[in-house]
């Protein structure tokens, strides 16, 4: 009686991991990273009634957007050749050339009033381009005139929007020092406006809400995360697990969204890929080395208090990882400029926001896997061992995405 129960678990659990597998495939097209894009905008008051505007747009998505997405465009035709080649005076030409088009287009999607009076744009010398976060980035600078003397100034966004059908989610991170204010505001489809009479908890919302949002719609953060809790067996192994895992992305995301650490997204993006496999092969092995006695993983150690040299051994495993998923969190929101307290304050609620959504999916997935492991352990172990083998299936799928595309 117990073998075929035994051997009904093993359907049901292999069932699972077919299901899960074909269900992160299916989800590949719409969570890799790459579908996303995030605007930069820096504002200033040079003097009254004056707004400039340095704006910062991946260059390939302008060139697109602007052209209209028609191949027989001249900017189409000309942006595409430079894109393709890699010469960054040659993009920056092409922008100037058709300059009336790209401009249109930005003023189009982006917009600046001063108590409820369109600001009118003027372009502020030619285009630069640059490398950020391995693409380039088209900087281009807007001179807004403004009716009046102004209190506050109303900025919109909307630039490279869900509708194009070329990239979804665009985030526009606003930098400002207007009107005897400093601050930080994240602008998208759902908030497209903000006023810089915003009070400090609207600008803490904003940030922890992008914060929170960035975790939830990056699938590949979200499988790392369950890799962990499926290859811990009680409380406290999640509990120090994430804590490391949260120490080390905090150091590299704050030095790096402040430009005190630089890595190439074709590095950052495969090592991200890469660990979500070695952390849910991690379990798998585990497993694999007690062959029959794989279900004492389930039941053994909970009167220890200490880690064993394995346990010690993962968690510097994952404090490695995290570093670089710091990175990646730092790609986000990407804030170049000097040092400021109010910088600091936004970078920190934006991984506030990271952490809370993180602790809520540990505080909803790892007590319903311990009550099924201390119930029934053979379908526990099933279980993690399917969740191990669908993230570390879709961690290896697009770690070699990855490097074939860089």
């Amino acid at each position: 009686m117990f073998h075929a129960a035994r051997r009904r678990a093993c359907a049901v659990a292999a069932a699972v991991a077919v299901a899960a597998v074909a269900v992160l495939l299916s989800a590949l097209p719409a969570f890799a990273h790459g579908f996303s894009s995030t605007a930069y905008v820096d504002l200033t008051a040079p003097a009254t009634g004056h707004v400039r505007a340095a704006i910062g747009l991946e260059y390939d998505l302008l060139v697109v957007s602007a052209a209209d997405y028609q191949k027989d465009d001249p900017l189409f035709r000309a942006g595409d050749a430079a894109f393709r080649s890699g010469d960054r005076a040659g993009q920056a030409a092409a922008l100037d050339a058709h300059a009336g088009s790209v401009v249109a287009y930005v003023t189009r999607h982006f917009g600046v009033t001063a108590e409820g009076r369109v600001c009118a744009p003027a372009r502020n010398g030619g285009f630069r381009v640059e490398q950020r976060e391995g693409v380039p980035y088209a900087l281009l600078a807007l001179d807004y005139r403004c009716p009046e003397a102004a209190d506050a100034h109303e900025v919109r966004s909307g630039l490279f929007p869900d509708s194009e059908g070329y990239v979804r989610g665009t985030k526009t991170i606003v930098t400002y020092d207007l009107d005897l204010r400093s601050g930080s505001a994240a602008l998208d489809a759902r908030h497209p406006t903000f006023s810089t009479r915003q009070s400090w908890a609207e600008r803490f919302w904003e940030f922890f809400r992008l914060g929170a949002e960035h975790l939830l719609t990056g699938i590949d953060h979200i499988l790392f995360l369950l890799a962990l809790i499926a290859g811990s067996r009680r409380l406290r192994e999640i509990v120090l697990a994430a804590t490391t895992f949260t120490l080390a992305h905090s150091v590299t995301f704050i030095f790096a969204a402040l430009g005190l650490v630089r890595a190439p997204a074709s590095f950052v993006e495969p090592v991200i890929a890469l660990s979500i496999a070695v952390v849910a092969g991690w379990h798998l092995w585990r497993i694999w080395r007690r062959r029959s006695h794989a279900v004492d993983l389930e039941t053994a150690g909970h009167g220890h208090l200490s880690l064993d040299t394995a346990g010690w051994t993962r968690l510097a495993v994952v404090f490695c990882f995290g570093l670089v998923h710091g990175l990646g969190f730092a790609s986000a929101l990407g804030i170049e400029q000097a040092w400021s307290w109010t910088l600091l304050w936004s970078l920190l609620v934006f991984n506030v926001g990271i952490e809370v959504v993180q602790l809520a999916i540990i505080i909803v997935v790892f007590p319903l896997l311990g009550l099924l492991r201390h119930r029934r352990p053979v379908a526990g172990l099933w279980t993690t061992g399917a969740i191990a083998t669908g993230v570390s299936v879709m961690g290896l799928v697009w770690f070699f995405q990855r490097v074939l595309s860089t």
